[in-house]
């Protein structure tokens, strides 16, 4: 009889440890997929705003060597990318093919102007420091017109903040959620240690000594659920790079690894908390009361 019910008793202890890794493991990685999500996103609208055409045209007489100057000048100054030179030549080039058809030969002369193609950081891309760039820029003798889409790049600026707002406030909301989840499944499985707990402190065990093995099961418990939710958000990201090949382009190794760091993190401070405030309660609540929290 004694050995059906250890039998019983190990079952039962195999199935919370489970269920708390279980648990552990699906909200770490729902927070994993949001991570995965923002930054993304961070990504894609950092390309975005690179990419933004910024046009510095010349004037038709501007000679080769005050080009080269400028484009150095343009070089040296902080929040530029890349800069790329436009002659005429290429200019009615990339335009022909473009349209299709050899516009030079119809009008009889090429009316494009040279101009230097501008990349600007993402960080430097707010509209104000664009404004600043093209008053120092038209300052310059060989340069008639600074060309770019004002109303892009307030757009494309307004609509970065919106997003980064909504997702900021979700990611909070989800991990108070989180945090209630595994506080909840915790919390149950010293629930059904409790009267472990006070038997322990009735026979003289300190508070220390009894929290301690719960703790470092809750943190061991934390962290395989933590490994297992990075292994499936890789297994994720590769299933998501196969059906979207385009997403290659915006991995950074170094976000991904802060990210994992972080869903590590979590998993073991998140467990740790709730296991230390749980074993707490039990250990403060009078032997009378076990019985009905």
């Amino acid at each position: 009889m004694a050995k059906k019910e250890d039998i019983v008793v190990g079952r039962r202890l195999k199935t919370s440890i489970v269920s708390a890794v279980v648990s552990v493991t699906l909200v770490l990685y729902v927070l994993g997929l949001l991570g995965l999500t923002i930054l993304h996103a961070r990504k894609l609208s950092d390309h975005v705003k690179e990419n933004i055409g910024f046009s510095v045209i010349m004037h038709d007489n501007a000679k080769p060597a005050e080009i080269s100057i400028l484009q150095k000048y343009i070089d040296g100054m902080s929040g530029i990318k890349s800069t790329e030179f436009i002659s005429k030549e290429k200019a009615a080039s990339d335009l022909t093919r473009d349209l299709g058809e050899d516009f030079v030969a119809f009008l009889g002369y090429n009316p494009l102007f040279p101009s230097i193609e501008v990349r600007f950081n993402a960080a430097f891309t707010h509209p104000d420091s664009l404004s600043n760039f093209s008053e120092i820029i038209e300052k310059e003798r060989i340069v008639k017109e600074v060309y770019y889409q004002r109303s892009l790049v307030e757009m494309v600026n307004d609509n970065v903040t919106k997003i980064g707002a909504v997702l900021l406030i979700f990611s909070g909301l989800l991990l108070v959620i989180a945090f209630a989840l595994i506080n909840n499944t915790i919390r149950l499985s010293v629930f059904s240690k409790r009267f472990l707990i006070k038997s322990m402190q009735l026979v003289g065990a300190t508070q220390g000594f009894i929290r301690k093995p719960f703790v470092i099961k809750s943190i061991s418990q934390g962290l395989i659920g933590s490994c297992v939710s990075i292994a499936s958000l890789i297994a994720t990201l590769y299933g998501a790079q196969k059906q979207i090949p385009e997403l290659i382009e915006f991995q950074d190794i170094n976000m991904l690894m802060s990210l994992f760091v972080i869903v590590i993190l979590l998993g073991i401070i998140i467990s740790w908390i709730s296991t230390f405030f749980a074993v707490r309660k039990y250990l403060n609540i009078k032997s009378d009361n076990l019985y009905f929290y």
